[in-house]
């Protein structure tokens, strides 16, 4: 998918926030659940590096880059999660284990949370849900996020469509969001381009963030 035209005004520095989307041990890492899993990790290398590059560009701008996270514990596991595992056949007691609070599968890979940086800590697919994302932006007077992270089909997706039905302006920076199969990936930006974001990619973003 080609990326959609940039405008300076819609990502300036005052407005705008970068949010990194779980980009976690448990989501990107060969050792982490999903590639015990047997995940095609593939592509996420270049989707962290291209996120490290948007964190690079707007610490420079002063942008606040702020991380959102799944940190779970079992007495907070949806029940409805759950029992979907046991629909389909999975193993809820292992595949809800996923980026437990306090251990290794929950640590940041790829860009790093600064020490007066904020993280978001979500137990649901999007960094909107039962947070204070929402007050905290407006407080800083946002009213745009770019979006980076993992999966493009799941917390990616889900996040940019609370954003914007919370009135935020949504960029997506295509190369810096990855998942487990191309088609999800394409088929997923193709929807958010569609109903909820501008579809962008890093240079352009870090274009205007360098003016």
């Amino acid at each position: 998918m080609s990326p959609g035209a940039m405008r300076a005004d819609w990502v300036a520095p005052g407005r705008t926030a970068l949010l990194i989307i779980d980009m976690q041990a448990d989501f990107v890492s060969p050792d982490g659940a999903a590639g015990r899993w047997g995940a095609d990790l593939s592509t996420v290398p270049a989707a962290l590096e291209a996120a490290q590059h948007l964190a690079q560009a707007a610490r420079a701008a002063k942008v606040p880059v702020i991380f959102a996270g799944l940190f779970t514990r079992p007495e907070n596991d949806s029940p409805v999660l759950l029992e979907r595992l046991r629909r389909r056949g999975g193993e809820p007691a292992v595949e809800a284990a996923i980026c437990r609070d306090g251990e290794a599968g929950s640590a940041f890979v790829g860009p790093q949370p600064q020490a007066d940086e904020w993280v978001v800590r979500k137990t649901r697919y999007s960094a909107f849900w039962d947070t204070d994302l929402h007050v905290r932006l407006r407080t800083l007077g946002i009213d745009t996020v770019v979006l980076a992270g993992v999966t493009t089909e799941c917390c990616v997706d889900g996040t940019a469509r609370d954003a914007f039905n919370l009135d935020y302006h949504v960029i997506v920076a295509a190369d810096a969001c990855a998942a487990y199969e191309p088609d999800l990936h394409i088929g997923a930006l193709k929807v958010m381009d569609l109903n909820t974001a501008i579809v962008s990619d890093t240079a352009s973003v870090t274009a205007v963030w360098r003016v």
